[in-house]
Order: structure tokens, then sequence, then C-alpha cells
């Protein structure tokens, strides 16, 4: 078929071509004396990106869900009760693995569409007088339900009671994208994957850790090899990995760290906030409604949208692939049929969001949603007009 296949999933997102072409080098020796050039410089500025001034960061050859087990595994022992809640497929994986690596988790179930509810952290760390809980985790994200959830307000509530617990954050789908900010914050272990806001393709795990997670991790007693804290430290700050780095994947994230300081962050979260507003105007036209159960929780990365009744979210996302070489996200989960998702982050503008709608649009009529052609991308382009973006100043 002529033309470009185009990608709005919720990742992986998008390549700019600097970042691809930055990838395409032939293979260069990991323990060469020039190699730290390279490294040193990236641990410094992915630390930029998730604002952590005082803490590391770690760069594992992973996915996120590596560098989720790197923080559990480093900084937590067996048999530690952790509070976490679950409202989403992603959140969910997050208390399986919890589970699984022998936490003994407290689990807060809530309505997908929703997000980490803060009132009943409040009530459950108030209530812990003994400090049994050492840690608390918060998604800041749901990539399967297009929810962003308070952050900042899950460090209010550790302040609030008191309480000595680590703070953990899956930003997988929001860190580069959405306002994030974990020194002010008084994040303690901060989630990211290279596939996402960061522009490349899978396989680099960001985990971001503070101070007071690098000290709990000194005493901590999970086993772990791969992910070790110590033997990444030893290797890192001499500029090396104690295995065989992604190297490819280092350049790309070079090219991809130099885009976003560019552009600036918070030029890229304002970019963000006006592209998904594009895209939940056209929802409103079409008479459709977010899985997001309310405007506070609504997405910047990602839209999942609710099909009518009657309607298999699974056909709609197959007729945009087949008819229309366009990919959409399907619902995960609970939400299977139910939603599809539209996924508007990292490397891309109006026209190609414009795209995306465009294909969803058509895919949502021959399915047979009773919507007017055009609606949808005729109420993102008013939006887009009338809201030129403004650039802020970047910090020197």
């Amino acid at each position: 078929m002529a033309g470009f296949t185009h990608l709005f999933i919720p990742g992986p997102t998008n390549i700019p071509e600097q970042v691809r072409q930055a990838m395409n080098l032939p293979m260069e020796d990991m323990r060469a004396a020039t190699f730290p050039d390279l490294t040193l410089p990236l641990f410094e500025d992915i630390k930029r990106v998730f604002k952590n001034e005082t803490g590391r960061v770690f760069i594992y050859p992973s996915s996120g869900t590596g560098a989720w087990e790197a923080a559990m595994t480093n900084v937590l022992s067996p048999g530690d009760r952790v509070l976490m809640s679950r409202f989403g497929q992603f959140s969910h994986l997050w208390v399986d693995m919890a589970e699984r690596l022998g936490f003994e988790v407290e689990i807060i179930d809530c309505e997908w569409g929703t997000g980490v509810p803060l009132e009943l952290y409040a009530e459950r760390l108030k209530a812990d007088k003994t400090h049994r809980i050492k840690a608390i985790f918060c998604t800041q994200n749901e990539t399967a339900t297009g929810v962003t959830s308070d952050v900042a307000g899950c460090r209010a509530a550790l302040d609030d009671a008191n309480h000595p617990a680590l703070l953990f954050v899956d930003g997988v789908s929001s860190i580069g994208s959405i306002d994030f900010r974990q020194e002010e914050w008084g994040i303690d272990c901060a989630v990211s994957g290279s596939q996402k806001g960061f522009m490349l393709p899978a396989g680099l795990g960001f985990l971001s850790v503070s101070k007071k997670a690098l000290v709990a991790s000194r005493t901590a007693t999970h086993r772990r090899c791969f992910f070790s804290f110590e033997d990444m430290i030893r290797a890192n700050d001499a500029g090396y990995f104690p295995y065989t780095p992604a190297t490819q994947l280092l350049r790309g994230l070079r090219a991809s760290l130099d885009l976003i300081a560019d552009e600036g962050l918070e030029n890229i979260f304002a970019r963000h906030h006006r592209l998904a507003e594009g895209v939940r105007k056209a929802v409103d036209a079409w008479g459709l409604k977010l899985c997001a159960k309310a405007p506070k929780w609504h997405s910047d990365t990602v839209s999942a949208i609710l099909v009518p009744d009657g309607i298999d979210s699974g056909d709609v996302v197959k007729r945009a692939y087949q008819a229309y070489q366009t990919s959409l996200g399907g619902g995960l989960n609970k939400v299977f049929g139910k939603v599809f998702r539209i996924g508007h982050l990292g490397w891309l503008n109006e026209v190609m969001v414009l795209a995306s709608l465009s294909a969803a649009e058509m895919a949502l009529l021959d399915c047979g949603v009773r919507l007017a052609p055009g609606s949808g991308v005729g109420a993102a382009i008013q939006h887009f007009r009338a809201s030129a973006a403004v650039p802020v100043a970047k910090a020197a």
C-alpha cells in the first residue's frame, strides 16, 4: 500500500529522524576509553528530565517493567508492606509484580477511569501508627484508561501523616511529556521507559532515585543480580556498565535528550496539553465519552475513548489498521472491547493528531457508529487554530 502506516498507539511512539539516524551507526566498543564521553553526560542530562537534583539515575537494557523490578528489589526487603492502588492494566501489573516478589501488598481497588485515591491513601497512612507501610505507589499515568493521577498529592498525604514511607512513581507514559518534579515532590523511585516520551525504540528502562532510596538500598535484603544498584554504581561512576549496554539506543538517547532540551520541558508539557485538548474536543463532537470519569483525571498523553453499546472497540482498531493504515490502541483487561486508545505523546504535532482523528472517525463510521462525518476533525481544527502555541522561555 502507498504512503506511511501511521502509529498512534500510546507506545512505542514515533521516532524523530534525528534520533533514528543517530542510531544508524556501526557497533562500537563499550569498553573503549572514549565511551564515558557519551555515557557520563547522559546520566546528568536524563536527571534533568526527571528534575532529580540530588539523587542519581540508572539506565537498564530493559523495558520500564525492568525498572519497576529494579526499584522494588533494591530498595525494599521481602515481606515489607506496601500500599498500592489498582485502577487499570498497568497499575494492576505493578501490584502483581509486588505480590510475586514477596511483598505484603495492601491494595486499594478503584473504579477504572479514576486514579490514585488520595483520601484513602491519607487515611491508611494516618492509621499506620507503627509505620509498617514501607512504601506507597502511584501510577502517574494509567495508559490503559487514559487517567493521570496527582503525584504531588501523594507526597502531601505522606507529609500530612508525618509518615516515613518511600514514594514510588510509575512515570512510563508521563515522564518527558507531562509535568513531573521528582525533587520538589519528594519522589524516591521514579520509573520510565525509552519508547514513549523519550521518543526511542523500546529497550531502555530508566530509574531515577533519591538519596533516601539510595540509603535504603544499602540495608534492603531482597535478592537482586542483574538490576543491582551496587553493580551499576560501581561501573556507572566510571562511565561504563556491568554488562553489555544497548549502545545504539544510548546514541539515540543522546539525540532525544538534545531534542528535549532544545524544545524545553515546559514547552513540551504545553504542547502535549494542547494536542490532547484537540483530541478531547473531537471526542465531544463525536458524542462519545472518555474512559476517564472526570476532567481531573484526563491524560495529556493518551485518550481512551468509550465506544457505544453494541460496538466492539476491537473492530474499530482493526478497521483503522486494515483500511486506513493507522494503528490505534485497543482496550485492555476490564475495558477490552469497550475502548480504543489514541496515543498523543512524543514527537507529534497538530497535523499528525488530525491524521489520527481522521482515521478513527472513518473507522467509527465504518463500524456503525452514528456521527457527523468531519465533526471530530473539525472540532480539533477549530481548537488548534484558536490556541496558537505560545512557547515558554527555557531555563538557562
